[in-house]
């Protein structure tokens, strides 16, 4: 048994693995969009004639590794309002180079809640949220 994340990016899920790509190095394995769904035309949720749903063209399943990791994702219902409340995804970067390197490309158009700095655990420690409100912590070994 595993437990992955799961993030829905309520109609950005495509510009966040896009993101991802750039600034975490990611691999999209998967993508499958609201339209690809085999269940009849007019199937519940899948819009346009499926009555209330994302557009078809959005994401309905994405996943992507980071390094060893894979984390899953969706535009959801495609609501346009994210909530990333009481998680955070952590990094652990092999040094403190790469960990200034991802903290700031994470940064890029997010808000740092913690800066980078050492700590009495980490040679390199900082959060931050991403343009898309997913938090993360970054931490380097000591």
């Amino acid at each position: 048994m595993k437990v992955e994340s799961y993030l829905m990016f309520e109609g950005r899920c495509e510009e966040a693995l896009d993101f991802y790509r750039r600034a975490l190095g990611a691999e999209v394995t998967t993508l499958m969009r609201f339209k690809d769904n085999p269940e009849p035309a007019g199937a519940p949720g899948c819009g346009e004639g499926g009555g209330p749903g994302p557009a078809p063209d959005m994401v309905m399943h994405a996943e992507f590794t980071v390094g060893e990791t894979t984390v899953m994702a969706s535009d959801g219902m495609g609501s346009g309002t994210t909530s990333f409340q009481g998680i955070s995804l952590a990094l652990s970067p092999a040094d403190e180079a790469e960990a200034k390197r991802l903290f700031n490309a994470l940064a890029d158009g997010g808000q740092v809640h913690m800066p980078l700095a050492k700590t009495f655990f980490s040679k390199a420690f900082g959060m931050v949220a991403d343009r898309f409100g997913v938090p993360w912590m970054v931490v380097a070994p000591e």
